[in-house]
């Protein structure tokens, strides 16, 4: 079953997404001139690269502990070396809109015995705690730039909006009590729904929540400043506190937007930003193609292997 879930349309949707994203970055790379962005990245070199490589790793290996712990939390115990694999699997899904293509994830569990609702439950606290984290992030470096506070309270408002629904025990008694008095697929929907909801308030106690939060924050702030060191090696006069504003804003700017991966939305505020702080137009599009490939792709290809790995396991075991 595993191994035919990703074949035919899946995978064929999926490789065209990379390549139509490939095309766009090689445009985006060539509008800026592309000369001057290959001079930046050899600016950078082998050793930048491995270092923001390896503050990649860093955010999706907290990521990962995140995820065992709402898991266990759920009541399921996976062994950490399966669990690693089939969690990087879902990155090959990232530039799915909203990532939801990571809820992939479920399938694979599936067939561990943890009901998908239970995993679609922690996939929607990831989305939350990685939301509270970068918004926590943009408050470093907010205050350098005011005109980002719509952004980032609508980020905010549906902070507290799930939080609100997820704190009501109440609320979602009434809806699933409502739901199954229903016949049709509505009712059945919002049964599903409310009983995912239930399962993620329980990712979402106090000592749960702080814990996650700190991941979270460690996570994409070692991102962020792996971005603030590249944009120091191509020599832009930044401060640390408003190279992670900047990450944090795209970051929540391409959540908000829905976009596959938040492509286009995440770079445009990256870019605009640079180049508002100074940056000349290649230097700052250099810098932004380089940190996509170095966190969002390189998730992407990281995503791939285990994929196939999992697929590959999957044959040899039947």
């Amino acid at each position: 079953m595993t191994q035919r879930q990703f074949n035919g349309w899946r995978l064929r949707a999926l490789i065209l997404s990379i390549m139509i994203a490939t095309a766009g970055y090689l445009a985006f790379s060539l509008w800026g001139g592309w000369q001057e962005v290959v001079a930046a990245f050899i600016r950078i070199g082998v050793i930048g690269t491995v270092i923001a490589l390896g503050m990649s790793l860093v955010n999706y290996s907290l990521r990962f502990i995140r995820w065992q712990f709402y898991l266990s939390q759920l009541g399921y115990m996976v062994p950490w070396s399966p669990s690693l694999r089939i969690y990087l699997s879902g990155f090959a899904l990232t530039t799915t809109p909203g990532k939801a293509g990571e809820a992939f994830r479920g399938i694979l569990l599936k067939q561990r015995g943890i009901p998908f609702p239970s995993t679609f439950a922690a996939f929607l606290s990831e989305r939350l705690s990685d939301l509270v984290a970068v918004v926590l992030l943009t408050l470093l470096g907010l205050a350098q730039y005011p005109q980002a506070r719509g952004l980032v309270l609508a980020g905010l408002a549906g902070i507290v909006m799930v939080l609100a629904c997820l704190s009501s025990q109440r609320l979602l008694s009434h809806l699933n009590t409502w739901a199954k008095s229903r016949t049709g697929k509505v009712g059945g929907l919002v049964v599903h729904l409310t009983d995912m909801l239930q399962d993620a308030r329980r990712c979402h106690g106090p000592r749960l929540l702080v814990l996650a939060t700190f991941l979270s924050v460690m996570a994409w702030g070692a991102e962020a400043l792996a971005f603030y060191w590249v944009l120091m090696w191509l020599g832009a006069d930044v401060s640390l506190s408003f190279a992670v504003f900047v990450y944090a804003l795209s970051m929540l700017a391409g959540a908000l937007s829905f976009l596959p991966g938040g492509l286009g939305g995440a770079e445009a505020v990256m870019v605009s930003l640079l180049v508002v702080k100074g940056m000349t137009m290649p230097a700052a599009i250099a810098a932004t193609v380089f940190i996509r490939l170095a966190t969002l792709w390189f998730a992407v290809v990281i995503g791939l292997v285990a994929l196939y790995s999992s697929r590959h396991g999957e044959a040899v075991a039947s």
